[in-house]
């Protein structure tokens, strides 16, 4: 039996749903239909084709194929934050060493670059022991699916609760709970994806790609198309790159504000990101670029995505040095370079501009033809090699004396 304090703050927060959360007729509050009920864990699995993606892509894929439980797939999750950390000079051996110490004046003074897994990982502890501390203040909200017998429920909101929950039972210690979690349940037929856009949009953390991936699923849905139960890859996203709002105008105001009110421009804007390769969409997705940097990715071919992708991330490029990398745009006019700077350094610098749009096997044969022989055209490629390693030096002196 859970406790009073807990049944009353349940019993509050059903009472005070709101049409909107239910988007129906104010009728449905009588509805004994849509219910609070306490799961068991087991019972309840997230939505496969949920554009938040909490766990990384490698472990989504793994959880969502029936390879892993979600004891394991978290286990791998802290795992892969423990090599990372350990790289970091940031050891740890339980999870909740990852929360600042309070007892530590020093520990508030420091601020540490996180990687995006321990930053999940972190988030999730964090969530965790709040739920320890003060109970599942906010229910789920899942979607009846149980066929015959078995009982299953599909996650629509709350997946982050969920494996915070699975984390306090399975890798926190002192955990006093019974395994079960406070749900609103919904009928499979008064399920929404409208709803469900409306809780990710009106929470932080809801990054580029995952507007991009939310805006397809509701493209897909207004043109009936069929949305799957299973896990999916980016080309089932990629649907909706053909279709568009024009055609049907009456869903237009629906669509945008389940994306948080944004207007048709950023829309198209967040959907166009689904031509980035599956990598650079990965790599956009686990470090949270924002669109603006993503944009003018796009302008390049498919196959210098992830390339350009990490360069943006090493380097914490700026959306306008992201554009002046795609599209080589100089600071300076060509002939005010020269009047400063010899021509040769110039043509190399205006040559790196150029890098992600020219193929190794193109800079081969001109070397050939303009060397007439595969030595000397590997001598040049050497000279080259060495004239730009002791460039990156100047440079690494540049940064350290700004």
């Amino acid at each position: 039996m859970p406790p009073k304090s807990q049944t009353r703050r349940i019993d509050d927060l059903l009472g005070g749903m709101t049409e909107e959360l239910l988007l129906g007729s104010p009728q449905q509050f009588e509805d004994n239909t849509i219910r609070v009920e306490r799961l068991l864990l087991e019972m309840v699995r997230p939505d496969p084709v949920q554009p938040r993606r909490v766990l990384p892509e490698q472990l989504h894929f793994a959880f969502h194929g029936n390879r892993l439980t979600p004891t394991q797939a978290l286990k791998e999750l802290v795992q892969i934050v423990q090599v990372s950390a350990r790289q970091r000079g940031r050891p740890f051996n339980n999870v909740l060493e990852l929360l600042p110490n309070p007892d530590d004046e020093n520990d508030e003074e420091q601020t540490v670059q996180l990687s995006p897994e321990e930053q999940l990982l972190h988030d999730l502890v964090n969530l965790a022991v709040t739920i320890r501390d003060d109970g599942q203040v906010n229910p789920l909200t899942v979607v009846d699916v149980s066929q015959g017998v078995t009982q299953q429920f599909r996650i629509e909101t709350g997946e982050r609760r969920y494996w915070a929950t699975w984390l306090l039972r399975d890798f926190i210690t002192g955990y006093g709970g019974d395994g079960m979690i406070p749900c609103i349940i919904i009928p499979a037929e008064r399920s929404s994806v409208f709803r469900q856009a409306k809780e990710n949009t009106a929470r932080s953390g809801l990054s580029a790609i995952a507007m991009a991936r939310q805006a397809a699923l509701l493209l897909l849905t207004v043109h009936g198309r069929q949305i799957p139960s299973t896990a999916v890859s980016n080309d089932f996203y990629r649907q909706a790159l053909e279709l568009d709002l024009r055609g049907k105008r009456e869903h237009t105001d629906v669509v945008l504000s389940a994306m948080g009110g944004i207007g048709k421009m950023h829309f198209s804007r967040h959907k166009a990101l689904l031509k980035l390769s599956d990598e650079a969409l990965e790599l956009a997705d686990r470090h949270n670029l924002d669109e603006k940097k993503l944009r003018y990715v796009l302008t390049l071919p498919q196959e210098y995505h992830s390339e350009i992708m990490r360069q943006i991330i090493d380097f914490n490029l700026t959306s306008k040095q992201v554009k002046e990398l795609c599209e080589g745009d100089l600071q300076e006019s060509e002939e005010d370079l020269l009047e400063k700077i010899p021509a040769p350094a110039v043509k190399i610098a205006k040559l790196a501009q150029s890098t992600a749009s020219t193929l190794p096997a193109d800079i081969a044969r001109a070397l050939l033809k303009q060397e007439g022989d595969p030595n000397l055209a590997r001598a040049r490629l050497q000279a080259l090699r060495k004239l730009l390693s002791e460039t990156e030096h100047y440079l690494t002196d540049d940064i350290k004396d700004s």
